[in-house]
C-alpha cells in the first residue's frame, strides 16, 4: 500500500510493487531473449534445410513454442498486476488532493496514471530494447566488426540528437499538463469562448510537442537507416558470408534500427513523467504561490 507521506513517484511504485512488477519484467526479458534468438535460428535453418539437416529447424520450432507460452502468460498477469497499481495510485492521488479543484484534482487523477502505464509498457519494452541492441551488436561483431562499429556509431549519434532536445521536450510537455489542469474549469464555465481558447491552447502545445518529436525522429531514422544500407551493402559484397548468414546479418541491423528507435521514446516519456511527478507531488501551498 501507498502510505500518505510517500512522494507519488515510479520509485515509490518500484518499491511498494516490486514483486508484481519484477515478475512481469521477468516474464518481458524471457520474452525478449527467445524473440532475439529467432532469426539467427533461422539463418541456421535456412543453412541447414538446404544441406539436408532438419536440427536447427527443430530448434526454431521449440523456440516458437516457448515464445507462444511464455508472451501468453505475460500479457495476463501484466493486465491484472498494473491493473490494482492504478487503483491504489489513483486512490492515493484523490485523496491528497481532495481539497482541490475538480479541474485540478481530474487532471492529476489521470497524469497519476502515466507512471503506471510508462512501467507496464515503455519500460519493459526499453529493458528489451536495450537487450536487443546489446544482443544485436554483439551477434553483428560475430560476423565482422564493422557491421557492429556501424551499429555502435550509430547509437551514440541518436543518443547525442536527443540530448540536444531533452530540455526543449520537458518545458513542453510542462506546458501542455499545465494547460490540461484547466480544462474541466474551462467546459464548467460553459462559456463556450473560453472552452476554445482552452482547447486552442491544448492544441497549440501538442502542435509544439509534435513538431520537435518529428525533427527529432527525422534525424534518428536518417542515422538509423544510413547505418541499414551500409551493413546490407556489406553484408552481400565484401563479407563472404552464407544466404543464411546474410539474411541473420539484414535482420538482426533492421531490429537494432527498431530497438535503438524505442530509447529516444522513452527518453522522451521520462521527461513527461519528470514533469508529472513534480506537478503531483506538488503542495497546496506551492501551488497557491504559483497560482
Amino acid at each position: 500500500m501507498i502510505n500518505s507521506d510517500d512522494r507519488l513517484s515510479i520509485a515509490t511504485l518500484l518499491r511498494v510493487f516490486r514483486t508484481k512488477i519484477a515478475t512481469t519484467w521477468g516474464l518481458t526479458l524471457v520474452e525478449t531473449a527467445l524473440f532475439i534468438f529467432l532469426p539467427l535460428l533461422i539463418g541456421y535453418s535456412i543453412d541447414g534445410l538446404s544441406n539436408g539437416d532438419y536440427t536447427s529447424f527443430i530448434h526454431f520450432g521449440v523456440a516458437m513454442a516457448a515464445l507462444l507460452v511464455v508472451s501468453t502468460l505475460r500479457r495476463v498477469y501484466d493486465t491484472r498486476a498494473y491493473g490494482t497499481i492504478r487503483v491504489e495510485l489513483g486512490k492515493a492521488q484523490a485523496k491528497r488532493d481532495a481539497g482541490r479543484e475538480v479541474s485540478v484534482l481530474n487532471a492529476r487523477v489521470l497524469m497519476a496514471r502515466e507512471p503506471v502505464d510508462f512501467l507496464e509498457n515503455e519500460a519493459p519494452e526499453s529493458l528489451g530494447a536495450v537487450v536487443q541492441v546489446l544482443v544485436s551488436v554483439g551477434i553483428l561483431m560475430s560476423f565482422h566488426e564493422a557491421l557492429a562499429t556501424a551499429a555502435g556509431a550509430a547509437a551514440v549519434i541518436i543518443l547525442i540528437i536527443f540530448t540536444l532536445f531533452s530540455r526543449r521536450f520537458f518545458r513542453l510537455n510542462g506546458l501542455l499538463n499545465h494547460q490540461s489542469e484547466r480544462q474541466v474549469t474551462a467546459l464548467q464555465s460553459m462559456d463556450l469562448k473560453k472552452i476554445g481558447q482552452h482547447l486552442f491552447r491544448l492544441r497549440t502545445h501538442e502542435v509544439r510537442l509534435s513538431d520537435s518529436e518529428a525533427l527529432v525522429y527525422a534525424a534518428i531514422f536518417a542515422v538509423l537507416l544510413s547505418m541499414l544500407a551500409f551493413n546490407l551493402r556489406f553484408a552481400a559484397t565484401q563479407s563472404g558470408a552464407t544466404a543464411g548468414q546474410i539474411f541473420s546479418v539484414v535482420t538482426y541491423s533492421f531490429e537494432f534500427v527498431q530497438s535503438v528507435v524505442v530509447l529516444p521514446m522513452v527518453l522522451q516519456s521520462l521527461a513527461r513523467l519528470s514533469e508529472i511527478t513534480e506537478r503531483i507531488n506538488a503542495s497546496a501551498s506551492k501551488q497557491g504561490a504559483n497560482a
